[in-house]
């Protein structure tokens, strides 16, 4: 390992010298509350020495301020910042700002810090924070017009409205814009706050500091250092380039989804190509790859780039990864992302599990897909995987078992390593052999309601659904599942009143018959305006209400069965006991509590895995 040196420099030294930023640190991300963090402690510091009447020369004997580390990667004599970045850029603005204030006072009461900012050799102007695409705004700040930013990158918005924060806020008093202080102030900043300047000779290295030093105020994330890592590992300037715009536009694109699904699309990735082992199910168990990838995906990628299926080994291998996998698998979860959040019958199933809150579909959704599969191969394995995992789900949620993350994970695990790559034909055998052999079906008739009210819903309205699909109607699942108490939500409905005395006859207490009463098979979902008015209503006036709803409602009432052709063909063909009531009592609950298991064994059925695709 080359000499790593740590030095320290006042702002003065370290703002006197030109630097480049690599590609790591591309963009200025500092917000308002950041730069306010930095002034406050300047100015707070400063004033603790300050006092009016005090000669420029007393700043000397004023205390020292430490603003943290900076790495420096030197390479080819030319310093690249590493990390520390956003402070030296928000001082570099902080500097044109108070030299632009004393560039009309007389020269003895100016400190000189033009050298801090900028440099001119034979001629030509330079910035000392030497990035080609701050210098015109740069340039602009300094010359006192307005920077135009339509059309800018973020990182270039970044730097101007920061600037206009220093302009525009309270970060500084009136007095310390003034001839008897703003000159103390600049030589106390510049000879007086110091930083710690760590330097190497390599990137590798660099990195390695990189990972466990982050900028103040501004924590780098997993991705930020999973970005810096790719970028210096491509050595081709075209290509490292196109591979950092790349990253860049889809964080831009994750970030519009929400703030963390940049990270969320790292770890359902590596997780679906790469994760080979899992912590063991004991006490005190190491975490393996799987865990891992969940909570520090840089360093896993980092310590695993020669691993067969990976292997990061050339400068083309990291471009490839990035230009050809990465795009890839990022488009597929996008695409996921999407119908998660807008319904769509073809892709419901991804849907309804996100309704469920499984995280965990991600990493299953795309761990079958190879980066050669056409659109069509790729959407088709979706619909197949998702469609398992539902099955999978209802399975476990009628025998009252949890389908939490930390129930899962090694189910999930034991999966996707299965159908990692797998064709859709292979990918079809390997679920529907899964399921015939899992332990868990609709076999039991006891599902009821109990403190799983979300998960009841969910499973009526899918069942309501799927009914009145199979018989011709338009989907609603998405209203049917809205479980809000006004604005069109649903409500679940008790077709048995609440009422034990009614009942006294057929039940031996009062909790055998509550626990009979919240069987599925009596249970519907209704609109809440209506839910609240029917109260305990007896059954021959609710089943009037009913007839006008949804068909699993309507299907209580006589006169669902006429002039619905449709619907009565989807009985016939699946040999459904459907039919009327004209009272509710424990015999008809028994009846629909196996109706509703016979529909649920149709509409979660393996065969719809199979015609997936045909």
């Amino acid at each position: 390992m080359n000499e790593i040196r740590g030095d320290d420099r006042t702002v003065k030294v370290l703002l006197s010298d030109k630097y480049k930023i690599d590609y790591y640190q591309r963009d200025y991300n500092w917000e308002t509350k950041q730069v306010k963090e930095l002034i406050d402690d300047l100015t707070n510091r400063f004033s603790n020495d300050f006092k009016v009447g005090h000669s420029r020369q007393k700043v000397r004997n004023y205390g020292q301020y430490f603003l943290g580390s900076v790495i420096i990667s030197k390479k080819d004599d030319v310093s690249f910042i590493i990390d520390g970045q956003q402070r030296l850029t928000t001082l570099t603005l902080l500097l044109i700002y108070l030299n632009g204030i004393q560039k009309g006072w007389d020269s003895d009461d100016q400190v000189y810090v033009d050298n801090l900012i900028y440099s001119t050799q034979y001629g030509i102007k330079s910035f000392n924070m030497d990035i080609d695409e701050r210098k015109d705004i740069f340039e602009k700040l300094q010359s006192g017009e307005e920077p135009v930013t339509v059309g800018k990158s973020q990182s270039i918005q970044n730097l101007v409205n920061r600037y206009k924060d220093l302009e525009n806020s309270d970060l500084f008093s009136d007095d310390f814009r003034e001839r008897n202080q703003l000159p103390h102030f600049l030589e106390w900043l510049t000879e007086k706050v110091v930083f710690v300047v760590i330097t190497t000779a390599s990137d590798d290295e660099a990195y390695t500091i990189f990972e466990t030093m982050n900028d103040r105020g501004l924590s780098l994330t997993p991705t930020d250092m999973l970005k810096g890592y790719f970028l210096a590992n491509i050595t081709d300037d075209s290509e490292r380039q196109k591979a950092s715009d790349i990253l860049k536009d889809y964080q831009n694109v994750f970030l519009e989804k929400a703030k963390d699904e940049y990270a969320k699309f790292f770890k359902a990735w590596l997780r679906s190509q790469y994760a080979e082992t899992i912590r063991e199910r004991k006490r005190g168990a190491q975490t393996q790859d799987f865990e891992k990838l969940g909570t520090e995906f840089h360093r896993w990628l980092r310590d695993n780039e020669r691993r067969e299926g990976i292997e990061l080994i050339s400068s083309k291998d990291f471009f490839t990864f990035i230009d050809k996998n990465l795009s890839y698998y990022a488009e597929a979860y996008l695409e996921t992302l999407k119908y998660a959040k807008i319904y769509n019958y073809d892709y419901s199933s991804i849907f309804f599990n996100e309704q469920n809150n499984f995280t965990l579909q991600y990493p299953l959704l795309l761990a079958p897909l190879r980066t050669e599969d056409d659109t069509q191969t790729r959407q088709n394995k979706m619909k197949i995987v998702s469609r398992f995992i539902e099955i999978l789900l209802v399975r476990r949620i009628f025998n009252f078992k949890t389908i939490d993350h930390s129930s899962m994970e090694y189910k999930v695990f034991q999966i996707l390593k299965k159908i990692r790559g797998k064709s859709i034909d292979e990918l079809k055998n390997l679920l529907i052999n899964e399921l015939e052999n899992y332990e868990f079906d609709f076999s039991s008739s006891n599902f009821s309601l109990r403190n799983n009210r979300k998960k009841v819903h969910l499973v009526l309205a899918r069942l309501t659904e799927f009914i009145e699909y199979k018989s011709g109607c338009t989907t609603r699942f998405v209203e049917y599942s809205n479980q809000a108490r006004s604005k069109g939500g649903y409500q679940i409905e008790h077709v048995l009143p609440n009422d034990y005395q009614k009942f006294s006859e057929e039940f031996s207490d009062q909790n055998t018959f509550q626990d009979f009463r919240n069987l599925i098979g009596g249970l519907l979902l209704i609109p809440g305006k209506e839910n609240a008015s029917l109260g305990n209503k007896p059954f021959e006036e609710k089943v009037e209400i009913y007839s006008r709803g949804n068909l699993l409602a309507s299907s209580l009432h006589k006169n669902t069965y006429k002039n619905n052709p449709a619907f009565k063909n989807f009985i016939t063909q699946n040999s459904l006991p459907f039919e009327p009531k004209t009272e509710f009592n424990k015999k008809e609950l028994d009846q629909r509590q196996n109706l509703y298991i016979e529909i649920a064994n149709l509409c979660w059925s393996p065969e719809r895995i199979e015609t997936i695709g045909n």
